[in-house]
């Protein structure tokens, strides 16, 4: 096994991201919302979720959906997190 470094997973996880991975830009909002390998940014981790599920990824729109029903990184919008 690999030992578990969250650096090298963000590092890894931005390298995908950037070149539209949905689930490399998912796993990255991940690492934004929870401040794992990078500095808790709940703003950044609602970006990374909207680029990947606006490309369909389920995992990310359940995430997204989480965050405007909760308004952690945006504004609350029940119907947004509804939609």
């Amino acid at each position: 096994g690999v030992a578990q470094d969250w650096g090298r997973a963000v590092h890894w996880f931005s390298k995908g991201a950037a070149q539209g991975h949905a689930r490399a830009q998912h796993s990255l909002g991940v690492c934004f919302f929870r401040g794992e390998g990078v500095a808790q940014d709940w703003g950044r981790a609602v970006h990374w979720y909207t680029k990947a599920a606006e490309q369909g990824q389920p995992t990310a729109q359940v995430s997204l959906g989480i965050r405007y029903a909760q308004g952690k990184g945006t504004a609350t919008d029940l119907g947004t997190a509804m939609h």
